[in-house]
């Protein structure tokens, strides 16, 4: 199992920090730094900005939003990012969710699954340097009855195949998942239900696909805070605003996929619990209503020795890279989590 990093989102204030945070990770072997993008920070220019500064770590796009890019458009970054770092570019996609797609890019949040796999088709054929036509249901090109034409790529990526990754939760857009990309991007992975909720979905893809999993990298960002053992109870605490949002506050009602996650994992009161208050405006009783076991699962909480316990069990459950968000009010705890996440792989033998 190989240890990743992920930077989350630029410009929610440790930005100066990051890019020590993304240099460290890449002097300790960490084989991959991914970034993030909502509705803030763009992940392309993270990505360009970290390689530049950086010499064997891999960067990579988590995630790059399908309704805020046309699939041409992201295959000319993903060519230029691979170019530009040397071959060190991973192509990670996700739908965002319905408020952020519909309110933020105008784009209507319907038939999810169609539109990546059009997507994905589109992308993958336009980096083949292939003149671009495509008929689909979403996506048609050159459009019909105008002056466009196939045309082809002019940039050359540094390789002939870009990984491609896919941000999946719910079973539906893992078992797709499985079957059409090269990796799955996670989040609130538990080692303990990794397989019900996660693991069967992708290989049941990769089988549909004639594959196994064999070679298919299984990625889930996992946050990281290092102390006691004694202090587990209060590490977990700071993560339980991170955890509310998500469980509580992304997305609708109706379409909350990381709620739904909580759910499938055996908490399906406590889920419902948590987006009540969070959307009615409780954030601090939302956080409060987090059970601390669903925290402790979903981290990497403790001493080294807990640590690699828990990466064991995560390297038993089928994840191949582990990225690791570290926890840290300075820069220096948060190198110091960095290196005791190296520490941990290699006392639990997976380095």
């Amino acid at each position: 199992m190989q240890l990743g990093i992920n930077l989350g989102y630029w410009g929610a204030g440790m930005d100066a920090d990051n890019l020590a945070v993304a240099q460290e990770a890449d002097r300790l072997g960490y084989a991959v730094c991914w970034a993030a993008e909502a509705y803030g920070s763009d992940a392309a220019t993270v990505l360009t900005w970290v390689a530049a500064q950086t010499e064997r770590i891999d960067v990579g796009s988590a995630i790059f939003q399908i309704p805020a890019r046309q699939p041409a458009m992201t295959a000319m970054t993903a060519a230029t990012l691979d170019s530009l770092s040397g071959g060190r570019f991973r192509l990670g996609l996700g739908v965002s969710g319905p408020q952020v797609s519909e309110g933020w890019y105008g784009v209507k949040f319907d038939k999810p699954l169609a539109r990546t796999r059009e997507y994905v088709e589109i992308v993958r054929k336009a980096m083949t340097r292939e003149r671009l036509s495509y008929e689909g249901q979403h996506w048609t090109l050159p459009l019909p009855g105008g002056p466009g034409k196939p045309i082809k790529l002019t940039v050359h990526p540094q390789r002939e195949h870009i990984p491609l990754y896919i941000a999946a939760i719910g079973p539906k857009n893992l078992e797709q998942t499985g079957e059409i990309a090269d990796g799955a991007l996670l989040i609130f992975p538990s080692a303990d239900h990794l397989e019900e909720t996660t693991i069967k979905y992708l290989r049941a893809g990769r089988e549909k696909a004639g594959k196994t999993l064999e070679g298919f990298d299984v990625c889930p960002t996992v946050p990281l805070a290092v102390g006691d053992d004694k202090d587990v109870a209060a590490l977990a605490d700071t993560f339980r605003p991170y955890t509310a949002l998500y469980v509580g506050g992304m997305g609708s009602p109706k379409q909350n996929f990381y709620n739904q996650l909580a759910q499938r994992m055996g908490y399906e009161k406590e889920a419902a619990e948590i987006q009540g208050k969070y959307l009615s405006g409780d954030k601090q009783g939302a956080a409060v209503a987090v059970p601390h076991e669903l925290i402790d699962k979903t981290t990497l909480l403790g001493s080294v020795d807990r640590i690699a316990d828990r990466m064991k069990a995560y390297a038993e459950a089928g994840v191949t890279t582990l990225s690791l968000a570290p926890a840290g009010f300075t820069l220096d705890e948060r190198l110091a989590s960095l290196r005791a996440g190296t520490q941990a792989l290699e006392r639990a033998g997976l380095a």
